[in-house]
């Protein structure tokens, strides 16, 4: 009786250790984002939206720079590439998913 009861431990911490690791994955998915533009009297203002969030802006400067401006924040950052810009964006509003591959 005793080897059946331990047999049902394990299976029963398995399948609990297996909805612990599901649950994890399931938090480490990455958002969706999604970009946009708007014409500017400069050029183009791109945005970036998580569903219908604008998470912030940003746009090429004179210098040929990529600032970034995040929803709600003083801070700007100049950006050497727009990908850069968008990642930056992302990171301040805490939705950077690292190894989600």
């Amino acid at each position: 009786m005793m080897i059946v009861q331990d047999e049902f431990d394990n299976q029963s911490s398995a399948e609990s250790e297996l909805e612990d690791y599901i649950e994890q994955l399931s938090e480490k998915v990455a958002p969706e984002i999604e970009i946009d533009s708007v014409p500017d009297e400069l050029g183009e203002l791109y945005r970036v939206w998580n569903s219908y969030h604008l998470l912030g802006t940003f746009y090429q400067n004179l210098e040929g720079k990529w600032v970034a401006q995040p929803c709600n924040r003083d801070e700007r950052a100049c950006c050497d590439t727009p990908e850069l810009a968008q990642l930056f964006i992302i990171a301040v509003n805490g939705l950077l998913v690292a190894d989600v591959a």
